[in-house]
C-alpha cells in the first residue's frame, strides 16, 4: 500500500480563493471588509515569519490587516491596553496575539488570551470559546484542529465509529481536535507522556493525529494498514530538514492517506485563521 497525500498546500490555496471571492461579493453588496489584527511582541524570528505569512494571506484575500509590532519589554499592562483598543475598534473583527510572548518579562499569556473579546478571538483560544467547543455550540474553533478536520473531509471517508488516536494533549491542538473528532462520532483515545505501550495504542487507530512536537516519535511500522495519518508536528532534524512527529517514509507505505511535512497541516492553519475572521465579521453583520 502507498498512501495518498493529503495536500494541505493545495487545499489551503483553494480555501483562500473561496474566501477572496466571498469577501469580494460581500463588499459589492455593501458589507465591510473583514479586519484581522495581528500583534507581535518582540523580535523572535520564527514568530515574525508566522505573522508576516498571516499578513500576506490577508492581502491576498482582500482582508484588512491591522498590525501592531511592539517591543519585547512593553510590559503586561501596556499589552493589555493594546488588546483593549483592538477590542473596541469596530473595523477589527479578529485578533491574534502571536505566541509565545518574550521570556524574561513576566508576561501572563493566559491573561492576554482572556483579555481578547471572545467574539474576536481568531485563534479560538479564549476559555469561553474552548468551553463552547466542548459543549458543541457555535464559536471560533482553534485553527490547526479546524484544519485537521478539513483535511480529513478531503478523504471522503466516513469517520463515524472509527477509532481516532490523538498523540498530544495540548490546549492548542490535542484537546480541541479530540473534541472535534468526537463530534464526528469517532471513538477517541488521547495519548501523552504517561501513556503505556504507545505503539500498541497507535497501532489500533483508524485515524492518527500526531501533535506532540517530538521528531518522528510515531514510528511508521506502528501504523495499522489503511489508517489515515495527520502529522501536525514541525521539527528540524540534525541536518536542518523539516520533519514531522511521524516517521513519514515508512508510515506512507502502510497508511491510506497521510499529510506531508511541510505542506500538510501547516498551510491549513492560516486558511482557517482567515475563515474564522470572515465568520466573525459577518456574524456581527459587518
Amino acid at each position: 500500500m502507498t498512501a495518498q497525500i493529503l495536500d494541505g498546500k493545495a487545499l489551503s490555496a483553494s480555501i483562500r480563493v473561496d474566501i477572496r471571492e466571498t469577501i469580494s461579493k460581500g463588499i459589492a453588496a455593501g458589507k465591510t471588509a473583514p479586519g484581522l489584527a495581528t500583534v507581535l511582541v518582540g523580535e523572535d524570528p520564527a514568530s515574525a515569519v508566522y505573522v508576516r505569512n498571516k499578513r500576506r494571506a490577508c492581502d491576498e484575500t482582500g482582508m484588512v490587516n491591522f498590525h501592531k509590532e511592539l517591543p519585547a519589554d512593553i510590559g503586561q499592562q501596556a499589552l493589555l491596553d493594546v488588546v483593549a483598543e483592538l477590542n473596541a475598534d469596530q473595523a477589527v473583527h479578529g485578533i491574534l496575539v502571536q505566541l509565545p510572548l518574550p521570556k524574561g518579562f513576566d508576561y501572563d499569556e493566559n491573561a492576554v488570551l482572556q483579555a481578547i473579546d471572545p467574539a474576536k478571538d481568531a485563534d479560538g483560544f479564549h476559555p469561553l470559546n474552548q468551553g463552547a467547543l466542548m459543549q458543541g455550540t457555535p464559536a471560533p474553533i482553534p485553527c490547526t484542529p479546524k484544519g485537521v478536520m478539513a483535511l480529513l473531509r478531503e478523504t471522503g471517508l466516513e469517520l463515524s465509529g472509527k477509532h481516532a488516536v490523538v498523540v498530544g494533549r495540548s490546549n492548542i491542538v490535542g484537546k480541541p481536535v479530540s473534541l472535534l473528532l468526537l463530534r464526528e462520532h469517532c471513538t477517541v483515545t488521547v495519548c501523552h507522556s504517561r501513556t503505556q505501550d504507545l505503539a500498541a495504542v497507535v497501532g489500533s487507530a483508524d485515524v492518527i493525529v500526531a501533535a506532540v512536537g517530538v521528531p518522528e516519535l510515531v514510528k511508521g511500522n506502528w501504523v495499522k494498514p489503511g489508517a489515515i495519518v495527520l502529522d501536525v508536528g514541525i521539527n528540524r532534524n540534525a541536518e536542518g530538514k523539516l520533519i514531522g512527529d511521524v516517521e513519514f517514509a515508512t508510515a506512507a507505505e502502510r497508511a491510506s492517506w497521510i499529510t506531508p511535512v511541510p505542506g500538510g497541516v501547516g498551510p491549513m492553519t492560516i486558511a482557517m485563521l482567515l475563515q474564522n475572521t470572515l465568520e466573525a465579521a459577518w456574524r456581527t453583520g459587518a
